[in-house]
């Protein structure tokens, strides 16, 4: 007999990934466009933590089913994935929100002279 499939278990996990990986791809691009900034990329953490937290509660949702089906649901493994991805996602959105206020700030301080 076949295992049921955990799909929030699988939407923690694609959830995760995207919260990693958007704000790279949200960078990248800067670096060959003149008219795309870096600072453009900013709009994207707000995606990111959104989609991080998202990634977070995906997980608990697929370990509760693992847990309300005695271990026989499967997909615990990919719970704690998306979960890892999902705290990574959200850190990176905190540490690229923490870097987009010192740059504001360093902004402002330099236009008071």
């Amino acid at each position: 007999m076949a295992r049921p499939r955990n799909g929030p278990a699988w939407g923690s996990v694609v959830a995760g990934a995207a919260s990693v990986v958007a704000l790279p791809l949200a960078i990248y691009p800067s670096r060959f466009s003149e008219r795309y900034e870096l600072l453009h990329a900013g709009f994207v953490i707000p995606i990111a933590a959104l989609l991080g937290l998202a990634a977070i509660m995906l997980a608990r949702r697929a370990r509760r089913r693992i847990v309300v089906a005695l271990g026989r649901g499967g997909g615990d493994g990919l719970a704690r994935t998306g979960r890892v991805l999902g705290i990574v996602g959200v850190c990176m959105a905190a540490a690229a929100l923490v870097a987009l206020g010192v740059y504001g700030l360093l902004e402002y301080v330099g236009s008071r002279d």
